[in-house]
Parts: structure tokens; sequence; C-alpha cells
């Protein structure tokens, strides 16, 4: 009987454990439950603070995203009334001065036959050819012919900007025309002032800079627009040299140039630079040195007649 009991008791005993572990287990289930949802709530408070400044952020953006199309709006419609405007500008006809300019781009093209001969001057004896097609750049190997008439363009295209009627003796490498021919075009035109555009060359390559020639005062054709032409000349080279840089040779005479001693009005011719010195026939091909140097001899115009001439 004694042992029956013990055998109860030991189950007893089993029994108890195994419901104070279940107890005891069920309780640490209950704390790690609370301290899972505890940390939940964390994690959400977390995330809506997140999301709520996400939020915040992206209403930040979208106005800043309105105000820069805003900006860019005005700033098109503002460039838009500038292109506009300059259009207008642009389109709009440039005021006349009065005054008319013939230029003559010297020389001819090779290919263009000018030998035939050519009084120097009204009532001469003295012959030269019509005309030449000049030098060339010793290192560029462009023709004087080239560059005298894309100087001449440009500046017709300038002083047109300036209010000037402007004639070019030619406009192109191809027309025959002598250089007497030149000259009495420039007086058919009406011209006020007659600018023979060329370039020069020597034998010795450290020739270098810029000059005007002009009739003397003991010219035997045109002795009477000496003054003139000189104070054309003066104004020309000075305004020139300063504009771009070039070493002033000042002013020449010359009384036997056929496309001078022809002129009936102001004449003088614009040595632009030496094609035989290197620096010259260099700087001569560069856009924006031609740029200056088209602005240099609108300027001498100019100031030929602010000078009351």
């Amino acid at each position: 009987m004694k042992s029956v009991d013990k055998w109860i008791a030991g189950i007893l005993a089993v029994l108890a454990v195994i419901l104070l572990g279940g107890a005891v287990f069920q309780v640490k289930v209950a704390v790690d439950m609370r301290k899972e949802i505890t940390a939940l709530k964390e994690q959400k408070k977390s995330l809506k603070s997140y999301i709520k400044s996400e939020e915040e952020a992206i209403k930040l953006i979208e106005s800043e995203m309105g105000e820069t199309e805003e900006s860019k709006e005005l700033q098109d419609e503002a460039g838009q009334e500038g292109q506009e405007a300059e259009a207008e500008q642009e389109a709009a006809p440039v005021e006349s001065n009065g005054r008319k300019v013939a230029i003559d781009p010297g020389h001819q093209g090779y290919h263009v036959d000018m030998s035939e001969l050519e009084p120097v001057g009204p009532g001469s004896q003295e012959m030269k050819a019509k005309a030449t097609q000049g030098t060339e750049g010793s290192f560029t190997g462009v023709p004087e012919y080239e560059l005298n008439l894309s100087i001449s363009k440009q500046l017709a295209q300038e002083l047109q900007g300036r209010g000037y009627e402007v004639m070019l003796t030619r406009q192109d490498n191809d027309t025959a025309i002598s250089n007497r021919e030149r000259a009495l075009l420039a007086a058919d035109f009406g011209a006020d002032i007659y600018l023979r555009i060329h370039a020069n060359g020597s034998e010795n390559p450290n020739d270098s800079g810029a000059l005007t020639m002009v009739p003397s005062a003991n010219n035997p054709y045109i002795a009477q627009l000496h003054n003139k032409s000189y104070a054309l000349g003066e104004a020309v080279i000075n305004a020139y040299c300063q504009s771009c840089g070039l070493t002033n040779r000042g002013v020449m005479f010359s009384d036997n140039m056929a496309g001078t001693n022809w002129s009936k009005v102001p004449v003088t011719i614009l040595e632009m630079g030496f094609m035989t010195n290197q620096s010259d026939d260099i700087y001569m091909q560069n856009t924006e040195f031609q740029s200056r140097m088209v602005q240099g001899i609108a300027n001498g115009v100019d100031q030929y007649f602010a000078a009351g001439n």
C-alpha cells in the first residue's frame, strides 16, 4: 500500500513540475509579446514621423519646382521679348547720314586677262596694264585680290550699318574692270570719297605695318584733291592702326596710279599690311582681326566727315 502511495506521489510531483513549467513558459511568452508590442508601437511612431517628414519634403520640392517653372516661364517670356526687340531693331531701316562711299577691292583674279594698257591719268601718254592680280600671302598662300574683296564686302556692310550709302566697284574676282573704269564708277555713283583697299608686299620679309597713299600736291591730274585726300588718308590710317594694332607707317604720296589719278573725288589707298611678312599675313586672315580692321577703317571714315570734310 505504501508503494502505491509513493507512486501516486511521484506522479503528482511530475505533474506539478509540468504544470509549473507550463505556467512559467506562458509568463515568459506573455512578457516577450508585450515587448514586441511595445517595439511595434515605437516603430509605428517612428514610421509616422518619417512619413510626415517625407510629406513635408515633397511639399517643399513641389513648391520649389513650381517657383522654378514660374521663373523659367518668366525667363522664356523675357528671352522671347528680347529676341523680338532685337529682330525689330535689325529689321528697322538704318537712317541715312547722306554720305556716299565708293570702295574698290584692289586687283583682279589671275584668270582674267587685264594686260591691255590704259592711260595712267587723263590725257597722259604713260600707259599701264588695266589691272593686275597683286601679291599673295607668303605664309597663308591667300591671293591679295581675294583678301581685298573679303575686307571690302565686310567694310561695305559696316558702313551701311552706320548710315552710309556704299558701292563696290567689283563684287567678284571674275568681272573684268580696269582701274580707270573703277574710278569713273565711283564718280558716276556720286561718291563723296573713294577708298581703295589693298595689301602690301616687299622683297624684305621684315617689312610690316600699314600705310595709306594719296595724290601729292603736285599731282599732274588731280592736285586739287590733295588736301581732302590727305585728310582722308590720315584719318583712315590712324583709326585703322589704333583699332588693329599694326605699325602705323603713315601717309605716303603716289602720283603714278591710274586708279587714283582718274578719281574725281577725294581718294586714298589703304595698304592694310604686308602679305610678305609672316605676322601681318597671318593676322590679316584671322576672323577676329579682320573685324578690328574693318572697324578701324569705318572709324576713320567717320572721323574724316566729323572733321567737316
